[in-house]
């Protein structure tokens, strides 16, 4: 496995089978944990293509694994920065909470921005249906 972070908050590690393993530590990891898992299966439930899918939780260890969203971004516009974290909270009505370029990646596959660590964010209502 290649180590891809390792912060007060959390390790995260890249396996060789390309999922992303995630273990919270530090202050409130339990709830920060929680609220990731809860974050995730809500844009999974609402549709959401740009986001980790959730593949296991064990709360015991507070550990998480995830698909892989791609690689970090290192050059984007503050204005895209805005434009991708205001898009998930108006198509999937989640608030990020911690909206900045290292939480963006790049898929090469489709070759989309993606936003990833979703321990602070909020969940708000869900947002409305377009009309069909």
């Amino acid at each position: 496995m290649h180590e891809a972070k390792n912060t007060a908050r959390a390790i995260v590690h890249i396996g060789y089978d390309g999922k992303v393993y995630k273990q919270f530590k530090g202050h409130n990891a339990q709830g920060r944990f929680e609220n990731e898992v809860r974050v995730l299966k809500v844009l999974e439930e609402r549709g959401c293509n740009y986001v980790p899918r959730l593949l296991e939780s064990d709360p015991a260890a507070l550990k998480i694994v995830t698909t892989n969203c791609g690689s970090i971004v290192t050059h984007i516009s503050e204005k895209r920065v805005k434009e991708l974290f205001d898009d998930l909270e108006r198509d999937y009505g989640v608030r990020h909470e911690d909206a900045f370029a290292r939480n963006i990646t790049y898929r090469n596959s489709d070759g989309r921005f993606c936003l990833i660590d979703f321990e602070l964010a909020t969940v708000l209502d869900q947002p409305p249906k377009p009309a069909a």
